[in-house]
C-alpha cells in the first residue's frame, strides 16, 4: 500500500548542484528525503510560496495541457528505487480511467504542487523500507 506523504521541507543551496526536498508521512513519523535539481526545487518552492510567474512555467504548462484535455492529475506515486534512482508515476484520471505516466519524482512532485488543490503524493511502502532501512 502506498503511504500518503506531504511536502515538509525544501532546502535550496546555491553552492550545490543537488537540492533536497523532504516528504513527511501524513499519518506517521517517517520522513523521506529526495535529492533533486535546482530547477525542479525552484519550481516547487515557487508554488509553495504562491509565487505567480507572469507566463506559464513548465509544470504550469503540463497541468494546463492535462486540464484542457479534460483530464485531471489524480495523484503521484514514488513507486520504485532501482539502481539508486527513484521512479515515479504521475497518475491522470481521464474519461473514468486512470492513466499512469512515467516521471521523475521531482517533476511529479512539482506537478502535484502546481495543481489546485495540490494532488496527493504517495510513496510505496517498499521504497520507504529500502530508504529508511526498515
Amino acid at each position: 500500500m502506498p503511504v500518503l506523504m506531504e511536502l515538509s521541507r525544501i532546502i535550496i543551496s546555491e553552492i550545490n548542484d543537488q537540492q533536497v526536498i523532504y516528504l513527511r508521512e501524513v499519518d506517521g513519523d517517517r520522513t523521506f528525503p529526495i535529492l533533486i535539481g535546482i530547477f525542479e526545487a525552484t519550481s516547487i518552492d515557487r508554488r509553495v510560496k504562491n509565487y505567480q510567474a507572469p507566463r506559464p512555467l513548465t509544470h504550469d504548462l503540463l497541468v494546463g495541457v492535462v486540464e484542457s484535455m479534460g483530464a485531471e492529475v489524480q495523484d503521484v506515486i514514488i513507486s520504485e528505487l532501482r539502481d539508486h534512482t527513484y521512479y515515479a508515476l504521475l497518475r491522470l484520471r481521464f474519461e473514468g480511467e486512470v492513466l499512469e505516466v512515467d516521471a521523475r519524482p521531482s517533476d511529479a512532485i512539482a506537478v502535484a504542487v502546481t495543481c489546485d488543490p495540490p494532488a496527493p503524493i504517495y510513496v510505496s511502502e517498499e521504497v520507504l523500507e529500502d530508504v529508511l532501512g526498515e
